[in-house]
């Protein structure tokens, strides 16, 4: 047996036995058979007479796994699929430790929309998030080298790289014409995906829970940290998927089954036949307290399956912005040589039968967050002083207008107010009085953004999370 179809016989093998989702796997394995009809049979005759030709003929050596590869992404490119992809061992084995107890790296989860690499969510709390990169921007190039047409783990591959080393990402941003350069320092990235507090409202005690991804652990810890909020008292729960990319979905089906009654399905699962089938909680009584579900732009697959299964299984409010609209799993097929398939299996839908793909959860509440959270770190290749005039000056007025220094223009001539008001940021900072916004100015900037983006009272769609419970509690 040659080494394509061995290979192809291979694939066939790691299909039927890879262990993972049940529903992805009953649909592969009832199909499998068909894969070996004489018209497919035919087709790999035909890439194997290809792959010889290339191997004997070309007019340079060529590597046999090489090929072989290729053939692979070749199949999935054809899919049109952007989440149905190749990854060799080393890929796989970063995508793995996404998935585990911390990798190395920037901390962001990206996707690919309409042939582009874009960034879904960074991490909480990640260098990506700290940076200031943002849901959908657009990468084009990682430390200067176009990344168009490469797939989303090739860029990945780009991307990661060890603790403490630098990485530079030319961006494209809606709602700016010129492309970004951010300077990265990767980081470990501890995957820590539960954080909860508690918050008193009006004399209300209600109970806060960010879920920042799933991964492994998340439904064992937000069992934990809901158990002791509950111990606590609380009177109302909101559940924050704000900026959640997704990830297992096993894991959303441990947090869901906590909070959803069986009366409806958490989500349904529908194969390629048009078939379904509805996974359903054990759960037997409804929470004794409201609970509210905070999403955005950056709420993405599993976090959408929770929102909408809280939404419409049990009738909890959605507060926030549209969600980004992937409504479709994939299934992770391990080969011999540690390389990896991941093949989208199925669609999920919501508790009522929506597909959700590029179009998103709407929000019950539609609220706009504040203007203070659509304006990020501000990196620059150079000091900006009066007299200038760019996009970046334009962005460092609203971050200085947004913090309560005024400026008189906010269209990026760097003018006597503008100097003024960083006069005056610079002296509460205790940094030297410049009027220059240097590299000092931009870290001591920087920090001031992400505290205040910490305060409850800045934050309109957990201020209004919050008057909903104190609306209906006090009835």
């Amino acid at each position: 047996m040659r080494k394509t179809t061995a290979a192809f016989y291979v694939i066939l093998t790691m299909i039927i036995t890879a262990t993972g989702t049940v529903f992805g796997m009953r649909y592969l394995e009832e199909r499998i058979p068909v894969l070996a009809d004489e018209p497919q049979m035919a087709g790999m005759e035909k890439i194997e007479q290809i792959y010889q030709l290339i191997l004997n003929e070309y007019v340079e050596p060529v590597d046999g796994d090489t090929l072989i590869e290729g053939a692979i992404e070749g199949m999935l490119e054809k899919l049109d699929d952007p989440y149905s992809v190749y990854m060799n061992a080393e890929q796989s084995r970063h995508f793995k430790e996404t998935l585990d107890s911390s990798f190395e790296g920037i901390g962001a989860e990206i996707g690919e929309e309409d042939g582009k690499i874009i960034v879904i969510a960074p991490f909480k709390n990640s260098p990506a998030e700290r940076a200031g990169l943002r849901p959908y921007d657009q990468i084009i190039k990682v430390n200067g080298e176009d990344v168009t047409g490469e797939n989303i783990y090739e860029v990945s591959e780009r991307i990661r790289g060890e603790k403490g080393t630098k990485v530079t990402l030319e961006i494209v941003r809606e709602g700016v014409s010129q492309p970004i350069k951010l300077e990265i320092t990767r980081a470990e990235i501890p995957i820590e995906t539960v954080f909860s507090t508690i918050l008193d409202y009006e004399g209300k005690t209600i109970g806060f829970v960010e879920i920042t991804s799933f991964s492994r652990q998340t439904g064992k810890d937000f069992a934990t940290q809901l158990r002791e909020l509950e111990e606590q008292g609380i009177e109302g729960l909101i559940i924050d998927v704000r900026g959640n990319p997704g990830g297992l979905l096993s894991s959303v089906h441990e947090v869901a089954g906590l909070l959803i009654t069986k009366e409806k399905p958490i989500v349904q699962i529908e194969y390629r036949n048009g078939q379904r089938e509805q996974i359903f909680s054990r759960l037997k009584k409804r929470k004794p307290y409201p609970i509210a579900v905070l999403i955005d732009r950056g709420s993405a697959s599993a976090a959408e399956i929770l929102a909408a299964a809280l939404y419409e299984g049990e009738g909890y409010p959605t507060i926030g912005e549209t969600t980004f609209g992937k409504g479709t799993v994939q299934q992770q097929i391990e080969l011999p040589d540690q390389s990896q398939v991941k093949l989208t299996t199925y669609k999920w839908l919501t508790p009522d039968g929506n597909w959700l793909h590029k179009k998103g959860l709407e929000p019950k509440i539609p609220v706009k967050q504040a203007e203070l959270f659509q304006i990020h770190p501000l990196s620059t290749a150079e000091p900006l002083r009066r007299n200038m005039n760019n996009e970046e000056i334009e962005q460092l007025q609203n971050m200085l207008n947004s913090l309560g220094y005024r400026t008189a223009r906010t269209d990026g001539y760097f003018d006597d107010s503008t100097e003024q008001a960083l006069r005056r940021f610079q002296k509460d900072q205790g940094i030297p009085e410049t009027g220059i916004y240097d590299e000092k100015t931009a870290r001591s900037l920087a920090d001031v953004l992400r505290y205040e983006k910490q305060k409850p009272e800045n934050d309109r769609q957990l201020m209004m999370a919050l008057k909903y419970f104190h609306y209906n509690l006090s009835q």
